[in-house]
């Protein structure tokens, strides 16, 4: 036991002075440490008085480098002013000296306008006494002269008057006379001039409108497909479109017929669409026939706009766009109207310009002289009437509207535009090969036919075809019996024998159709 606890005792003993040895040499080390920083310290500050000394003596340096400066500045500012001040004093002078001897010009001018007054005072006595003597006179001289003539002062100044006012009217008359007619020949010239300027700077093209298009087919078996079975296919056709097909020896083409453009190009687009797809079937045809509408439709305002931008007009309602895009589709006495109309345009645009007037205004009435042709429902007005009517409803100027109204003399004429549009139209026309008299005329015989058949109740459809040698009736099968039928084309026979001139016969073709429909889901 005493052997184990002795050696515990050594050992405890020994860690105690290790440890007390260990804190002494510590202690001593932290002695030196503090001696070691205590120096340091009293350097750094040795160190900082003496860079505290030379930055103080640099500042002071600064401080009086600036306080020079700105005594030189503060000395050279009162300098100048100074200076100003000295000259001022001198302006000062030199203004009070002119004053000075401005005052005394002024007095001795007064002193003169005294004097000049006195003397136009006595002048103007004197003058006043002479007048007085003049007056004297002349009352005596006229009463002399009254006493002579035997009439009075004023008389004889109203019969003076009257031969003064004679002799002025006759040379104001005659004044007048050679000034109306030198007008009247420089007008002419003058006219002609312009006239054969514009006519010489459009570019005209005839345009003149045909009934029938050939529709060109890759081989002639096409044409088998096109009739159908028993002929079902182009009857369908005929009956969608109101279109007259012509098929004949002609090779691999077939004619399309009809007076109403419109109509004889759905027909050829639906056509072209039919023979590219290959299903050509009736059910198959009414629905390419509609798309082709809407088709139709998109063209037409797609034109107005064309033509809107190529003419330079700006501004025109939406309708009127539409309306304008129509008359690609129609013709006047065989001229295409929209062409009729452009070269109207550009005719009335150069014609005012030459005038000195509004060629953007004249190019507008001039595009839209014709609206009235191409109405979307029918109407008993004149044409120019009409069209003034659609101007006015979609806010054209008055000068616009006017122009439109008189350009065939319906209505009277308020503005320079008007005559202007008048000449143009009658320059378009009347050129070689614009206009065709006997086309319009057959188009209006067959339009009227197709109006004849619209006036008996239940008509849905009614086209002109064979050149108007038939008139083919569409009618409602609900309104209208087998036996009605018979009867209605009787009746129209007989209104279009009593009502209307033709050449030839025409045959009334009277279609009724019933249908039954069902879908299957």
């Amino acid at each position: 036991m005493n052997d184990i606890i002795l050696p515990l005792i050594i050992g405890v003993i020994a860690m105690i002075v290790g440890f007390i040895i260990a804190k002494i040499l510590e202690k001593n080390k932290a002695s030196d440490i503090v001696k070691s920083a205590k120096k340091r310290a009293a350097s750094i500050a040795k160190q900082a008085d003496k860079d505290a000394d030379s930055l103080k003596k640099d500042k002071m340096l600064q401080a009086k480098e600036k306080f020079l400066e700105l005594k030189a500045e503060h000395e050279r500012v009162i300098l100048n002013r100074d200076k100003k001040i000295s000259e001022s004093e001198k302006r000062a002078r030199e203004k009070e000296s002119k004053v000075t001897s401005e005052l005394a010009k002024a007095k001795n001018l007064t002193l003169g306008l005294e004097s000049k007054k006195k003397d136009y005072d006595e002048r103007l006595s004197f003058l006043d006494k002479r007048q007085t003597e003049i007056d004297k006179m002349h009352r005596r001289q006229v009463e002399q002269l009254e006493v002579i003539s035997s009439l009075s002062a004023d008389d004889a100044k109203a019969q003076l008057m009257e031969t003064i006012k004679d002799e002025a009217k006759t040379d104001a008359m005659a004044y007048i006379q050679n000034s109306l007619e030198e007008a009247k020949l420089t007008a002419q010239q003058e006219a002609k001039k312009v006239i054969i300027n514009t006519i010489q700077r459009i570019g005209t093209e005839e345009a003149v409108e045909n009934c029938v298009s050939v529709f060109n087919l890759e081989s002639d078996d096409v044409k088998g497909r096109i009739i159908g079975r028993e002929g079902r296919n182009i009857r369908a056709i005929e009956a969608a479109t109101g279109v007259e097909i012509i098929v004949d020896d002609t090779p691999d083409a077939i004619i399309l017929s009809c007076f109403d453009s419109v109509r004889r190009e759905i027909a050829r687009l639906s056509l072209h669409k039919l023979v590219t797809d290959g299903r050509i079937h009736p059910a198959r045809i009414e629905e390419i026939v509609k798309k082709t509408k809407k088709q139709i439709e998109e063209e037409i305002k797609e034109v107005g706009k064309r033509t809107v931008i190529d003419l330079g007009i700006h501004g025109l309602h939406p309708e009127l766009i539409k309306t304008v895009g129509r008359m690609k589709f129609r013709s006047s006495y065989g001229q295409n109207l929209l062409q009729h109309s452009r070269e109207v345009s550009k005719l009335c645009g150069v014609m005012a310009s030459e005038l000195g007037l509004n060629p953007k205004l004249a190019k507008r009435a001039g595009l839209l002289h014709d609206i009235g042709k191409v109405p979307e429902t029918e109407t008993e007005l004149p044409h120019a009437l009409f069209g003034m009517q659609l101007a006015e409803k979609h806010g054209e100027k008055p000068d616009v509207c006017n122009a439109i109204g008189a350009h065939h003399d319906e209505i009277e004429m308020n503005n320079l535009l008007s005559p202007i549009i008048q000449v143009c139209d009658a320059i378009s026309g009347a050129r070689p090969g614009a206009r065709r008299q006997v086309l319009d005329s057959y188009i209006q015989r067959l339009k009227d036919l197709e109006e004849v058949a619209f006036g008996f109740k239940g008509v849905n459809k009614a086209y002109a075809i064979q050149a108007g040698r038939e008139l083919r009736v569409m009618v409602e099968s609900e309104k209208v019996s087998d036996e009605k039928a018979s009867e209605l084309s009787f009746n129209i026979s007989q209104k279009i024998q009593t009502e209307m001139t033709y050449p030839g016969q025409v045959k009334v073709t009277v279609i009724r159709e019933t249908r039954a429909v069902n879908i299957a889901k």
